[in-house]
């Protein structure tokens, strides 16, 4: 029962196969072989336009290099005040990007409020050398609360950011979980509604260590070569990235590991619900489920050995907890069990 983080589950068999098949043989480095090549293509098919693919090892490695790559002296960054980059990223954002600023905008849900977001750029008048000046705005899909932009959302926010010359990043650590829960595309998610720049995730989602930083606007990629290289993030034998992305896309696999996260995530919501232990501290659509269990559960389930994290009180909502109650995040993956599941709502009756 192992809902503390879907970094827990390790890879899917037929990712790992692949790399051992990779393995066996010899390839041009840094990013030239002729595998690294195919899933530069497949990147194109998948996003249906020329895009520019960069591998990476982690998620705060292509957030923080994809915000580098559109850096300016005195630059700042609009992300929503919970966001991944500003919360859990030990100001690695801040320091690959020359010390460049984020500025929290506020938003209930884990999104941005676009009058916040308007606002918010307005307090950096052009030519207003003290207080520095605008240069990308990022969003979060899946968010850290485990909610979704609607492509309608995420449309608002690119065209905020396009009436203000800002490239629009999307911070895709769940990118996958989000796709499947709007049933919708990677195109029509993206560049369709504004979004230049992608931090494209698949290690939570089955592979080992598997991370791409997608220039929807390839145009806006020129130093990121340099970039990378100068961050240590330039792979010798990235064809093992590849390798990984080669088997998470075929055959639809990376769609189908993300429903079976956000199915086993259905399950719980139901079960959680349906307890006298517990409540939904409020609506997901992911693999992320937010709960209020009375301590005396928690200490049960856990001793059971269930695994799961104390999560912060939101914000917007400081009465959420009652006397005897904590607020905790569970993560499925695509590894999660209906057992793993059944057996931790018994705990909670």
């Amino acid at each position: 029962m192992f809902f503390a983080s879907d970094n827990w589950a390790g890879a899917h068999p037929r990712i790992a196969e692949s790399l051992a098949r990779e393995a066996t043989g010899y390839a041009a480095a840094y990013g030239t072989s002729d595998l690294d090549r195919r899933m530069e293509e497949r990147f194109n098919d998948l996003f249906q336009r020329e895009v520019a693919v960069f591998f990476v090892g982690t998620g705060t490695a292509a957030n923080s290099l994809a915000l580098a790559s559109v850096a300016k002296p005195g630059g700042v960054t609009f992300c929503h005040s919970e966001a991944h980059v500003t919360a859990d990223e030990c100001g690695a954002p801040e320091f690959l990007t020359g010390a460049c600023r984020l500025v929290p905008v506020h938003g209930p849900g884990g999104k941005m409020d676009r009058d916040a977001l308007t606002a918010a750029i307005g307090r950096f008048p052009p030519g207003a050398v003290h207080q520095g000046r605008p240069m990308a705005v990022t969003i979060t899909q899946a968010t850290e609360p485990g909610t979704v932009y609607t492509l309608d959302e995420i449309e608002a926010i690119g065209t905020i950011a396009r009436e203000n010359d800002l490239p629009l990043h999307m911070d895709g650590a769940r990118f996958a979980n989000a796709l499947v829960a709007l049933e919708t595309t990677p195109a029509d998610m993206t560049w369709k509604r504004g979004v230049d720049i992608l931090s494209f995730g698949a290690t939570k989602n089955g592979c080992w260590c598997a991370e791409a930083i997608i220039f929807l606007r390839p145009e806006l990629a020129r130093e990121m070569p340099f970039i990378r290289k100068r961050s240590a993030q330039l792979f010798s034998k990235t064809r093992f990235i590849s390798a990984q992305f080669e088997a998470y896309f075929e055959d639809g696999l990376w769609l189908d590991l993300a429903r079976n996260a956000n199915a086993m995530a259905d399950r719980l919501r139901t079960g959680i619900g349906g307890s006298a232990k517990s409540r939904l501290a409020w609506s997901t659509t992911t693999n992320e489920v937010f709960a209020v269990l009375t301590k005396d559960a928690a200490e049960r389930a856990e001793a059971k050995g269930a695994r799961f994290y104390d999560w912060p009180i939101p914000a917007e909502t400081p009465d959420l907890l009652q006397e005897n109650e904590m607020l905790i995040r569970l993560v499925t993956s695509f590894a999660t069990t209906e057992e793993d599941v059944d057996r931790f709502v018994e705990f909670l009756a």
